[in-house]
């Protein structure tokens, strides 16, 4: 497996890890299974085998050591390995930040690694001062652009996707400072332990919700395809639900897919 292929899977199952969880406990999810056009799903066949696939690595590999990391880990140790992750995703977020005119979110972001930086990212100094995180990413900001998302793809290791966040996560990817570090100091390891701390982490917080959905689901496909989808459409639309911010928002017609980037 190749570096790169490595860090998209992994991010891509730590986006999936996180959708699940947060759509599952905030009850939004519509379960009942959509017809192909309806779910502009033109290729359900080949991505039901994909998906499968992808639930043969999760089952064996991911899910365990998940499980052993949320059970030996103790609770400071995982609050650490939360925030550093965050932390390292900054100069991302910052950028798609202000490629989205969101400048008040890209001042929160500023302030936030800078202040996190006094503990190396180890703790959350700027959520204490009610500086509170967020995440964006590249997909995102061409949907702000107007970019339509195409047709809903299950790829191979990187989980559910669509045309648009495809291209997203590899922006992102040429974007991330560290990576650029890595690549010109072959220091290749820093990216392989960052993927992985990222895809262990969020998996182990959505355990249960995982298993819920698939004990509770008799079509566990459509279930991830709906959660998805909907934690998609709230991340870009900066999770604004109420009246005036639908109004504001430029996303009110608009109706995206894609992978999920975080919880704001």
């Amino acid at each position: 497996m190749t570096l790169g292929t490595w860090r998209f899977s992994t991010g891509r199952a730590t986006a999936l890890s996180g959708l699940l969880a947060v759509g599952l406990l905030s009850g939004c999810a519509n379960m009942g299974d959509e017809g192909r056009a309806e779910a502009n799903d033109p290729l359900e066949l080949p991505n039901r085998f994909v998906f499968a696939l992808n639930e043969t690595v999760d089952t064996f590999v991911l899910r365990p050591a998940a499980v052993t990391y949320r059970d030996w880990m103790p609770e400071p140790g995982k609050d650490m390995v939360r925030s550093l992750l965050d932390y390292l995703s900054s100069p991302v977020t910052l950028a798609n930040d202000v490629f989205q005119g969101e400048w008040e979110r890209a001042g929160v972001t500023s302030k936030r690694f800078f202040l996190n930086s006094f503990s190396a990212g180890l703790y959350d100094v700027a959520a204490l001062e009610g500086y509170e995180k967020h995440n964006e990413d590249f997909g995102q900001t061409l949907a702000v652009h107007g970019v339509p998302e195409g047709p809903y793809l299950v790829l191979p290791l990187l989980g559910p996707s669509n045309p648009r966040d495809a291209v997203g996560v590899a922006v992102d990817m040429a974007l991330d400072p560290l990576n650029w570090y890595g690549w010109n100091t072959d220091r290749e390891w820093i990216g392989y332990s960052r993927a992985a701390a990222n895809a262990v982490d969020a998996r182990s917080r959505s355990i249960e919700a995982l298993d819920d959905v698939k004990a509770n689901n008799f079509d566990y496909y459509a279930a991830v395809r709906s959660l998805y989808r909907q934690r998609r459409n709230a991340a870009i639309r900066n999770n604004r639900t109420d009246g005036s911010d639908a109004a504001a928002s430029p996303f009110r017609d608009y109706v995206p897919g894609g992978r999920d980037v975080g919880t704001k």
